[in-house]
């Protein structure tokens, strides 16, 4: 008996040293590890401190993002000929409807970064195709402030060239859009796209809904403002537009926004005739409305939007006084069916301004005929990164035209894409 418990208090003698003998080897593995990851930390931060002037670098792991847009379409037209392009208005080349048949349309290649904890830069070049060539074009290229400028709070400073704030559809890039053409009125006044050179300032206000205001100068040589000499500010810009949300299935956004620009180098179409000197004002109010009836956006979506369009003009059309104001708009709806399928409907329509005697019988000259499209589209989404649509138009540009459009495109993206804005 005396030899079992002595047996018995060296076996537990033996286990409880050996579980403190472990757990010493674990708590000195731990503290070994701590002393690791603490040296490598200062190692690092030492790094970060002796480089540009102490001042911590951010993103930059993989500096720039790199991203691609393939953009291919096939058109049909019943009307071979589309001249005039718009009637009663002079219109730029990307205005205009396009090549029949199959083509790559507008791809690009982007290039975007965090430059450090007080600049975000971006650049993007489209690759097109015009008369028969193949051409590189500059779409932006901006910096923009970052939360750390030391400006207030809400407010940032963009400067370069940038799709900038007007309306809803122009910030965003052609291949974001709900339809494989744009509306009648940024074929018209924007050439499909405001993108001139300058900087904007743009200031969030602190308020329990979203609230923006914001405004730039411009050099002046892009639509809607064209022929800017570059000595002086060409075109200067303001808006301010407001949103929240109504319930949290249901939000919304309404804006007004504002242009002004002297062309005094002469604002021309794409043939060169019907050149415009003086000054161009054009008003533009936006809104949209998003509801998701499942409570999840990526199931199912309804949004409906609309812009109209106001613009002034005060000089001379081809040495002809001319002081007009002309009106645009479009509203569609487009309506997410799953995760996959969309469909879309949308009209748009452009209102003349009268012509003095001496533009009657010139591309300014609407007849008294308003010019209207109507597009219907439904696309296929296998994933954030590729669609496919297919789009019917029906155009009527001049009275008694009917031009009647299939679209199929595809869009690809490939690489880092930013988000868009709402």
């Amino acid at each position: 008996m005396n030899m079992f418990k002595i047996l018995l208090s060296l076996l537990i003698t033996f286990i409880v040293y050996s579980k403190c003998a472990v757990a010493d080897d674990i708590e000195d593995r731990v503290k070994e590890l701590e002393a690791k990851i603490a040296q490598m930390e200062n190692k690092g931060g030492a790094k970060e401190e002796s480089s540009s002037e102490h001042t911590k670098i951010y993103g930059n792991a993989f500096n720039p993002s790199i991203g691609i847009i393939l953009n291919g379409k096939y058109n049909n037209f019943s009307m071979k000929s589309a001249e005039p392009a718009v009637k009663g208005f002079v219109i730029g080349h990307e205005g205009e409807r396009g090549r029949e048949g199959l083509q790559l349309g507008e791809s690009e290649l982007n290039f975007s970064s965090n430059i450090d904890d007080k600049f975000y830069g971006s650049m993007t070049a489209a690759i097109v195709k015009e008369d028969g060539e193949d051409k590189v074009e500059l779409e932006e290229a901006y910096l923009m402030t970052m939360p750390n400028f030391n400006l207030p709070d809400g407010m940032s400073l963009k400067a370069g060239k940038a799709f900038w704030t007007l309306g809803y559809l122009n910030e965003h890039h052609v291949h974001a859009d709900d339809f494989a053409n744009r509306p009648l009125p940024y074929r018209v006044y924007l050439n499909k796209g405001w993108n001139d050179e300058g900087a904007e300032i743009s200031y969030t206000l602190p308020t329990d809904y979203y609230a923006e205001i914001g405004g730039g100068v411009f050099r002046g040589d892009d639509y809607p403002v064209k022929g800017g000499d570059g000595e002086s500010p060409g075109a200067m810009s303001a808006y301010a537009r407001i949103g929240g949300d109504i319930d949290q299935d249901q939000n919304w956004r309404l804006g007004v926004y504002y242009v002004d620009g002297d062309n005094s180098g002469g604002r021309a179409g794409n043939d060169g005739d019907n050149t415009f000197k003086g000054d161009s004002t054009l008003y533009v109010t936006d809104f949209k409305y998003s509801l998701a009836p499942t409570g999840n956006v990526r199931e199912q979506e309804l949004t409906l939007q609309g812009e109209f369009f106001a613009r002034n003009e005060d000089g001379t059309y081809d040495d002809v006084v001319f002081n007009g104001t002309s009106y645009g708009w479009y509203v569609q709806s487009v309506y997410k069916f799953n995760s996959r399928w969309r469909g879309g409907l949308r009209y748009s329509q452009m209102e003349t301004a009268g012509v003095p005697t001496g533009l009657i019988g010139t591309n300014m000259d609407g007849e008294g005929y308003d010019p209207t499209s109507v597009a219907v589209m439904t696309d296929w989404t296998n994933s954030e990164f590729s669609r496919v649509r297919w789009q019917f138009n029906r155009d009527e540009l001049a009275s008694g035209s009917e031009d009647n459009q299939i679209t199929v495109q595809y869009i690809i993206s490939i690489g880092a894409h930013g988000a868009h804005k709402f």
